[in-house]
């Protein structure tokens, strides 16, 4: 709409302004041909009433005097040529000068086939002067010389005139233009309102949340319909949102029911076999009973810990016991967490000497454990290990590195390592890494890790600084 009422006025102003000098140019062009033309009828005149035959050789004597006066009369210079364009005398000069100008030959041709010949030019003060030229005819309409007439134009008033006209014009324009924008912001504002706000509310939608409905009350039809679309795809993407929370935990549950199954497989076989051995060879008056029974004893021990222990992974990673969150001194806890390994290959660096966070101690500790447990594990085979542990606090946040020079994760590896079940290990479940994401997303915080087969891999921890 701006564009369309800016455009309009350009092209009003332009439409203006050449009408506006083309009226002028007409006014002017009928005033000169006017003036031509009574200037004309006053020479024929002349020459019809003069004592000096009408021939060319005595228009200097016939207009002597009477140039003058027309000229004056009619505000106009004159001035009369022979017919082969030597001047004989003119309006603006004695008569007894002698006289050098000529008309040139191409305007003499353009007399000769048109019978006239005019011509306008603009003179440097801005003054535009006309002339025409066309022949003096006796009474017998034969033809005796040319006469040429020149009006001197001034427009300085009628510019002044258009100029006064284009600044009333450009003002109201102007103030046109301004209603206009005033007028285009305060509608658009109306009428995006809605729109802003279906947009926030479409940014905030998430799938798994509760999300906010649309007031539609007091906007127009259109939108009051898209206002009824997004609602109604809201009351079905929570419908939908329930159904797949309901499946996802099912299938959870189904997963950890099968891994725990297998798990506890594994130690029981080799516990049945040990009983039913036992029981097929058992004879309390062998010599050395006691100790084949301790032997038997020891291994069914160490099978219903390695139970044990799958049991309290387990349950570990399904259940997040309760933060017990206290304002610790980081530093402290990360080098208490590292001297439990008694390993001369971990090192310790931090330039601070204290940071303080909102955190559960024994969490930490457990994210700890597992990492540098994990950098142990991975350095086994180095022959000059390396583990360094960092703490640096930023402007909003504390980054905990864990750094080795161990035998790095695959790129295939590197996908899945943050999944359940998942393990490079021949022993171990694979929880120990989802659970310590877990721990550090339960605090906004975030876990990346930057690794080459080779070379080693590096955790990155980021805590977000809170006050409780």
């Amino acid at each position: 709409m701006l564009l369309l009422v800016g455009l309009a006025s350009i092209l009003i102003a332009v439409v203006t302004v050449k009408q506006y000098k083309r009226q002028n140019k007409e006014y002017y062009d009928l005033r000169f041909e006017r003036k031509e033309k009574a200037a004309q009828k006053n020479v024929n005149y002349e020459l019809e009433n003069t004592i000096y035959p009408a021939a060319q050789q005595f228009l200097g004597f016939i207009f002597r005097e009477r140039i003058y006066e027309i000229a004056t009369v009619h505000n106009m210079k004159m001035s009369i040529y022979d017919l082969n364009g030597q001047l004989q005398l003119n309006s603006y000069e004695p008569w007894f000068r002698i006289f050098s100008e000529r008309i040139s030959k191409n305007i003499i041709l353009e007399l000769k086939r048109k019978d006239e010949y005019k011509e306008s030019m603009r003179l440097e003060s801005g003054k535009v002067s006309q002339f025409a030229y066309s022949y003096i005819h006796d009474k017998n309409s034969n033809k005796v010389g040319i006469l040429k007439v020149e009006y001197l134009q001034d427009n300085t008033q009628e510019e002044e005139q258009l100029s006064t006209f284009l600044n009333r014009l450009y003002l109201v324009y102007g103030a046109m233009l301004f209603l206009a924008v005033s007028f285009a912001y305060f509608l658009s504002s109306y009428i995006t309102r809605s729109l802003h706000s279906i947009s926030d509310k479409i940014q905030k939608t998430k799938l798994m949340k509760k999300n906010e409905r649309i007031d539609a009350e007091g906007t127009t039809s259109e939108i009051a319909s898209i206002v009824d679309a997004y609602n109604q795809m809201i009351d079905e993407l929570e419908i939908s949102a329930e159904k797949l929370a309901k499946g996802e935990r099912e299938q959870a549950w189904r997963e950890m029911a099968k891994q725990v199954a297998h798990e506890i497989k594994n130690p029981l076989t080799p516990m049945k076999l040990t009983v039913q051995n036992f029981e097929r060879t058992f004879d309390p008056n062998e010599e050395g009973i006691r100790e084949k029974v301790k032997d038997y004893a020891e291994m069914l021990t160490q099978q219903i810990d390695v139970m044990s222990s799958i049991a309290t992974s387990f349950s570990d990673f399904a259940r997040m016991p309760n933060k017990n969150v206290e304002r610790i001194e980081l530093i402290h806890v990360v080098k208490s967490a590292i001297d439990i390994f008694y390993q001369n290959e971990i090192s310790f660096y931090c330039e601070k000497k204290e940071i303080y966070l909102f955190l559960d101690k024994n969490q930490i500790t457990r994210v700890l454990n597992n990492l540098v447990k994990n950098s142990i594990q991975a350095v086994e085979m180095v022959e000059k290990p390396k583990i360094e542990v960092s703490l640096e606090e930023a402007n909003d946040e504390v980054i905990l590195t864990v750094k080795d020079n161990g035998k790095g994760i695959s790129e295939v590896d590197k996908t899945y390592i943050f999944e359940p079940k998942f393990t490079t290990k021949s022993s171990g479940m694979g929880l120990g890494l989802p659970m310590v994401k877990n721990i550090v997303e339960a605090y906004g915080g975030k876990i990346d890790f930057n690794s080459v087969v080779g070379l080693g891999t590096e955790f990155i921890i980021r805590l977000p600084k809170n006050d409780k």
